[in-house]
C-alpha cells in the first residue's frame, strides 16, 4: 500500500512541479496528521521513506514512565518490559506501526493533508515567482469568458489563476475561446483562493513591454522608455531616452522601415504610437511631447506645474488633436498641465495676463534681453511685456512677429533682427553674451532709445511712464526725433574709442540723450 501511496504521490509532484525533498516533507507532514488523528496529538515518531524500494517505515517514540498520564507519548514500565526486561524508568521505545493499520480515516488525513500542502506550496511559488515580475508580457490561450473577463491559462504557468478583467482589454479586439493571447502583468491580487494574476492589453505598460520585446536596445539597457501615456484603442505616447549618445533613442524604437514599431502597432490593432525623446527640461519636454505639432514658444510655472504653449495659426488644431486628444496624452506624458494658446490669442492677452517665468538659465549663454547692447531699455520693455525676457526667447523669431508687438516700429524690428543675426553668428558674442560695444553702438543705441517707439502705435503696456524712462535719462513723449550730432559729441566719441573704454561711452550717449531730450 505504501509502494501505491509513493508511485501516486510521484505523479502528483510531477504534476506541481515540485521538488523531491518537498515531497518528502508533505508525506511526513501527512503521516505525523494520520498519527495524530489516531493516537493524539501529542504523539512523536520517526518516518523514514525509502522511494527505491517503494516503503514508508513508521515508528512510534514512546517515553517509559511508572505511571502514563499521556498515551500518546508514554508507556508503563510493566508494558515496556513485556517487549523487553532491560527497558528502565526514563528510556525511549520505539514502536513500530504497520501502514496499513492506518485505515482508511487515517489514509484519508494524510491524502487531505499533502493536498493541502501542495496547495500552499503552488500559492507561495506563485506569489514569488510573479510579485516581482509586474510590466512583464505574458503570454497564454484563452481558457473561458466570464461576464467579459478572460480567463487565461499561461503557457509556462499553468496552474496559476489569470485573467483579463474587461476594464483592461481593447475594446477593438475580440478574442474566442481557445485563441493565443498576450498581456503585460499589471498586479498580484490576493484572493481567498491564493493569488490571481491580473493581465492587462489596455494599460500602457503594455505597449511598453512589446517595444521591450521589439528593441534589443532596451533589452540592453542601452535605451529606455521614460514614460508613456495611452488611450487604448486610438493613440500612444511614448519619451525615450538613451544611455549612449551614439544611439539614437527615437531611431532604435522605429526600426529600419518602422519595421520594430510597426510590429507593435499590429498587436494593438493599428492604435497609432507617438515616439518622442525624453528631456529633463519640462519645457523641452512639453514642446516636444506636443508632437507633432511644431511648438513656438513655452513658457512654465514650476510651482504650479503648469505650462503655457504658444503655437502657429496652422499648427493649433494639430497640437489640440482629436477631441483634444494630443494636448491631453502630452499633459499626461510629462505630468505638467499643459494650456494651449495660438499667437494671436497669446498677443491679445499677453499684455493683461501674467507670464510665467522661464526657468533658470545661465546669463552668460542665455542673457536677459535689457542686459544685451542694442537693445534699448524702452525696447526690452516692450519685448518683457509680451513675455520675450531671455535671448532665447526671440532667437526664433522673425520680423513680422516683432512688428505685431505694440510698440514696435518697423525700423526697431529691422534692428532686432540684425542683434540676432550677430549674436548667433559671432563666435565671441555668443560666449560673452553681452558684447562690449563702440563708440558707434553707443550712440545707435542712444539714438534707438528714442526712435524706436512708434507713437502712432499702440501705448505701451505701463503707460507713458515707459516712454519717459530711458536709459536712465528722459525724453518727451511728443517728441520722437533723433537728438541732431554736434562738433563737441563727435569729440567725446572720438576720446572714447581711442581709449576703447564701451561703458564710458555707453554713460556719455545716454547722458546726451537725457540733456538733449
Amino acid at each position: 500500500m505504501s509502494a501505491d501511496i509513493l508511485i501516486a504521490l510521484r505523479e502528483l509532484t510531477n504534476s506541481k512541479q515540485l521538488d523531491r525533498s518537498e515531497l518528502h516533507g508533505l508525506i511526513q507532514d501527512g503521516i505525523y496528521a494520520a498519527l495524530a488523528k489516531r493516537h493524539g496529538p501529542t504523539v512523536q515518531a520517526e518516518v523514514d521513506i525509502d522511494e527505491s524500494k517503494g516503503s514508508i517505515k513508521i515508528v512510534l517514540l514512546k517515553t517509559v514512565v511508572e505511571e502514563v498520564t499521556d498515551p500518546a507519548r508514554e508507556i508503563a514500565l510493566e508494558e515496556a518490559r513485556m517487549t523487553d526486561e532491560e527497558f528502565q524508568v526514563g528510556d525511549m521505545m520505539e514502536e513500530p506501526v504497520d501502514f496499513t493499520e492506518f485505515g482508511r480515516t487515517a489514509v484519508q488525513a494524510a491524502k487531505q493533508r499533502i493536498i493541502q500542502r501542495v496547495r500552499e506550496g503552488e500559492r507561495t511559488r506563485i506569489r514569488d515567482e510573479f510579485s516581482s515580475r509586474v510590466g512583464e508580457l505574458l503570454s497564454g490561450e484563452v481558457q473561458q469568458i466570464e461576464r467579459g473577463k478572460l480567463v487565461v491559462m499561461l503557457n509556462k504557468f499553468r496552474e496559476a489563476e489569470a485573467i483579463i478583467p474587461y476594464r483592461e482589454q481593447n475594446h477593438r479586439e475580440h478574442f474566442h475561446q481557445g485563441e493565443p493571447v498576450r498581456a503585460v502583468l499589471k498586479r498580484v491580487e490576493e484572493t481567498p483562493k491564493g493569488p490571481r494574476l491580473v493581465l492587462s492589453r489596455s494599460d500602457a505598460m503594455f505597449v511598453q513591454a512589446l517595444f521591450k520585446l521589439e528593441v534589443p536596445e532596451i533589452q540592453q539597457g542601452i535605451v529606455e522608455i521614460r514614460a508613456a501615456a495611452r488611450e487604448v484603442g486610438s493613440r500612444t505616447k511614448i519619451a525615450v531616452f538613451s544611455r549612449d549618445d551614439a544611439v539614437d533613442p527615437v531611431g532604435a524604437c522605429v526600426g529600419i522601415k518602422g519595421s520594430r514599431v510597426q510590429a507593435v502597432v499590429n498587436e494593438l490593432a493599428g492604435e497609432r504610437i507617438d515616439i518622442v525623446p525624453w528631456s529633463q527640461d519640462p519645457e523641452r519636454f512639453a514642446k516636444l511631447a506636443l508632437a507633432p505639432a511644431r511648438v513656438a514658444r513655452v513658457f512654465s510655472d514650476p510651482a504650479t506645474k503648469t505650462i503655457q504653449a504658444v503655437v502657429d495659426e496652422d499648427q493649433l488644431s494639430l497640437a489640440i488633436g482629436r477631441n483634444g486628444q494630443n494636448v491631453r496624452l502630452a499633459s499626461e506624458l510629462t505630468e505638467w498641465k499643459i494650456d494651449l494658446y495660438s499667437s494671436r490669442e497669446w498677443m491679445e492677452r499677453a499684455g493683461d495676463q501674467p507670464i510665467f517665468a522661464p526657468l533658470p538659465e545661465d546669463s552668460a549663454v542665455n542673457p536677459r534681453l535689457a542686459e544685451i547692447e542694442g537693445i534699448s531699455a524702452a525696447t526690452s520693455a516692450v519685448l518683457e511685456e509680451a513675455g520675450y525676457k531671455r535671448l532665447d526667447d526671440i532667437i526664433d523669431l522673425e520680423r513680422e512677429d516683432f512688428l505685431r508687438l505694440a510698440g514696435i516700429a518697423p525700423g526697431e524690428a529691422d534692428r532686432l533682427m540684425s542683434i540676432i543675426n550677430e549674436l548667433t553668428t559671432d563666435d565671441a558674442n555668443a560666449e560673452a553674451g553681452v558684447s562690449a560695444g563702440s563708440e558707434a553702438a553707443a550712440e545707435d543705441e542712444a539714438q534707438s532709445s528714442v526712435v524706436g517707439i512708434d507713437p502712432e502705435a499702440a501705448p505701451l503696456p505701463g503707460g507713458e511712464e515707459a516712454l519717459r524712462e530711458i536709459g536712465g535719462g528722459t525724453a518727451d513723449t511728443e517728441d520722437f526725433g533723433a537728438p541732431p550730432a554736434t562738433g563737441e559729441d563727435a569729440n567725446e566719441a572720438n576720446e572714447a574709442n581711442e581709449a576703447n573704454e564701451a561703458a564710458k561711452a555707453k554713460t556719455k550717449a545716454k547722458g546726451r540723450v537725457k540733456a538733449e531730450g
